[in-house]
């Protein structure tokens, strides 16, 4: 192998496992644990994408339609999505999001980016660029 490839392979390497810690990282700064992962992410989808039916939202997270089922009955227990009639499929049902559901989001989101603007705090201006110009990298490279 060429040293151009293995330092390549390296940094791919490098860059999955960092991104992989900074995520469950992030996943760890929780408001509380109620809700599952699962729970939590379909919640945040709907919140993000909009109202759908259970089978688009199984669809998006990647999910057998009868677990989303699962996650879904759990999520409006709690009184954070609602299903409604479909308008034009009566064997169908639209989940949305609830008040409570967006707010269970939105206060998610808040603990997590406090938790990472504590610690960039820690890092000096150079690193902060290179921080900041990664990231758009990594949003080029996530888009394809």
């Amino acid at each position: 192998m060429s040293d151009i490839a293995e330092r390549e392979r390296t940094l791919a390497s490098r860059l999955r496992l960092a991104v992989v810690r900074l995520n469950r990282r992030l996943r760890a700064q929780r408001a509380d644990s109620a809700l599952t992962l699962s729970q939590l992410s379909a919640l945040s989808c709907l919140h993000k994408a909009g109202s759908m039916t259970p089978g688009e939202l199984a669809s998006k997270e990647g999910v057998q339609p009868p677990s989303m089922t699962r996650v879904i009955a759990a999520l409006e227990e709690n009184g954070l999505v609602v299903r409604r009639p479909h308008p034009t499929d009566g064997r169908q049902a639209i989940v949305e999001v609830t008040e409570p559901g967006a707010a269970r989001v939105e206060e998610e989101v808040t603990i997590r980016e406090r938790w990472l603007d504590q610690h960039l705090a820690e890092l000096d201006a150079e690193e902060l660029e290179v921080l900041s110009r990664a990231s758009e990298i990594i949003d080029r490279l996530a888009s394809r």
